[in-house]
């Protein structure tokens, strides 16, 4: 055969080789849970009980009968939740209270004891239906504790608990998700014992039994809970991951009330369990509905900054909205998600790089080629040879082009990969580092960055350490316009009160109970805070907030609030928990009947850890 002919078909043959692509690092995704975190953005509902006696966490003893909305419309809420891009709805078909919103056949309390549709409502069935019809998805939260229930913390309840769970999984249609709650054991009504009791939160509820039968009545379902399996707490409930967020645990070592929550927000890096990070936060400072607060729902610029730390940091968006007395989402709230959208879609309108072919320092061919990062395709991707973990990316442009917006996705199907990056600019013949304000570490399904606004003719995505092969599928850049430089809004605590001092504080701890700075708090020793107006004055409300460091020091879990003429004594107008204050440590506003009074006094009866100094950012008296 001629010398050219030999030529030509080795040509041919190399032209037409399977490249093989890169192996899986492990560990990898479950194809359920690389769809649910496309979903990106779901809703949470919170409605029951506590809307109507104004609690976030109801005790177990609020009568059936104060459930009465008057304008219920879950088609309400569906139209409202796909305006505003979400993809799913998670209901809490029974809150800590015990309270079911479907007509259970296990227990008295639940809604066919109430005056909703004379008895014949089901709030789980009606929203399912709306779902069904306005194409959303439908996910069922399930507290395992439950304040209600006599039983609860012996073998008869996890046997009730169960019956629950396969009832809710068996007569609504599909699931995407179902939801745990971590909050276990403590205070509750239990039967009218009103008694604390705690269980084993590692083994009490069974959980074994319980993902056997989701996998055999939902097995398309994630499950949620303080370590998965499906997918995880985030470890807040402010909606943010933390910029290096890795979607490994260590397998069988988070369990609901995991000491070290806090470094759930990043994952461990050196995991064997895929189990990726939700951000749930609502849209208001509670949970459920409070009239009060219908004046303090996040904007859409703020909720902007949260897509941006949650879906921008490898984890999904779970934004709570709490139904009001009436049965339907405000319009405060409906009209600003909506909004949040709006911003979201506009600040990525329009991708500069779409349908260009990158410069790439390494390639691996055949189909894993740099034009597989800008095709708008899922399922193609770049990826360098093996044992290449570092490589540069570039775009050039004709002509400069003003960027602020970046994003990045990895190959999720074969592993989280990408453990530290750079992103970098040309400007006078020299590469010079975007400025952010945050770390470039890891990627994952995806990584939304902010940076100062730059014109350019040439910016570069400098991989410089991964796991194995890299593997990318997605790149885009934006010019999010001229709002882009603005990375953060900041929520100020709007605290208006009566002059007051802080008897036994020292001053410059005092101080900072006033400063109106969130970050600064007054550390007051042993278990009463006592405050003094100076004169008497009428009062009818006493408000705090609670530490905002990470984790949130000093943190009163049950009170009783004393108010007289004096330091000592006086009359006892309120006692009860700051619920979930652990977790969501909001302002927090006790309300009683107006009073004549110069000193309040606030007793802290239990606190989150037992010893710790009381820790209050910002105190007021109104």
């Amino acid at each position: 055969m001629p010398a050219f002919a030999c030529a030509a078909l080795l040509a041919s043959c190399t032209a037409t080789r399977k490249v093989a692509p890169p192996e899986a690092v492990l560990p990898v995704p479950e194809a359920k849970q690389v769809a649910w975190q496309k979903m990106e953005t779901y809703a949470f509902i919170h409605f029951g009980l506590n809307t109507f006696n104004d609690r976030e966490w109801g005790y177990g003893d609020s009568d059936p009968k104060t459930f009465q909305p008057t304008r219920l419309d879950c088609e309400q809420w569906a139209k409202t939740l796909v305006a505003a891009g979400m993809k799913g709805v998670i209901l809490t078909a029974k809150h800590h209270d015990g309270f079911c919103l479907w007509p259970f056949e296990g227990t008295d309390y639940n809604i066919s004891r109430s005056p909703y549709k004379d008895g014949k409502g089901n709030i789980v069935a009606e929203l399912a239906e709306a779902c069904r019809k306005h194409g959303l998805k439908l996910a069922l939260y399930l507290s395992p504790w439950d304040r209600h229930q006599a039983n609860y913390g012996t073998p008869a309840y996890v046997d009730y608990f169960h019956s629950q769970l396969r009832d809710l999984m068996t007569h609504y249609g599909e699931v995407f998700e179902v939801w745990f709650d971590g909050a276990n054991g403590g205070d509750g009504w239990y039967g009218g014992a009103k008694e604390a009791r705690t269980i084993d939160r590692k083994d009490y509820y069974n959980y074994p039994r319980i993902y056997e039968m989701l996998d055999s009545l939902q097995p398309q379902a994630v499950i949620f809970s303080d370590g998965g399996p499906g997918c995880r707490w985030v470890g807040n409930e402010r909606g943010f991951a933390g910029a290096t967020n890795w979607s490994f645990l260590r397998k069988g070592e988070v369990y609901a009330g995991y000491p070290r929550y806090p470094e759930l927000q990043y994952g461990h890096a050196d995991g064997n369990q895929w189990v990726p990070a939700e951000c749930d936060v609502s849209i208001r400072p509670g949970w459920f509905y409070h009239p009060e607060e219908d004046d303090r729902v996040k904007t859409p610029e703020q909720l902007l900054d949260l897509y941006y730390r949650s879906v921008g940091h490898n984890a999904t968006l779970l934004l709570n909205f709490p139904v009001n007395r009436e049965g339907l989402i405000h319009p405060t709230d409906s009209a600003y998600a909506v909004q949040f959208r709006q911003l979201v879609l506009q600040e990525l309108k329009t991708n500069l790089v779409a349908g260009m072919t990158p410069e790439v320092s390494n390639e691996r061919g055949g189909d894993y080629v740099a034009a597989a990062m800008t095709d708008e395709d899922y399922d193609t991707y770049w990826a360098t040879e093996d044992g290449v973990t570092a490589a540069d990316i570039t775009f050039r442009f004709d002509r400069p082009q003003r960027m602020n917006r970046m994003l990045l996705q990895e190959y999720i199907p074969l592993g989280q990969r990408v453990k530290s990056f750079v992103v970098e600019y040309r400007a006078d013949d020299q590469w010079l580092p975007v400025r952010l304000n945050e770390e470039t570490t890891t990627i994952g399904y995806k990584r939304l960055l902010r940076f100062e606004t730059v014109e350019s003719d040439a910016i570069r995505i400098r991989i410089t350490d991964a796991r194995g092969p890299l593997c990318i599928n997605n790149v885009g850049v934006y010019d999010a316009g001229a709002k882009a430089d603005v990375l953060f809004t900041e929520q100020k605590s709007q605290l208006e009160s009566r002059p007051f001092t802080l008897p036994g504080v020292k001053e410059e701890q005092a101080a900072a109970a006033t400063d109106r700075n969130e970050q600064t708090t007054c550390f007051v020793e042993g278990d009463e805070l006592v405050i003094d107006l100076g004169e008497e004055r009428t009062v009818s409300s006493f408000h705090f907030l609670p530490d905002q460091s990470e984790p949130s020091k000093g943190l009163v879990a049950n009170y009783e609030l004393w108010v007289g003429t004096s330091p000592e004594g006086g009359q006892k107008v309120k006692e009860g928990e700051f619920s979930n204050i652990q977790n969501n440590p909001i302002l927090q506003s006790v309300y009683f009947t107006p009073v004549s009074a110069r000193y309040l006094r606030l007793k802290a009866t239990r606190m989150i850890h037992e010893g710790e100094t009381m820790g209050f950012a910002e105190v007021a008296v109104r």
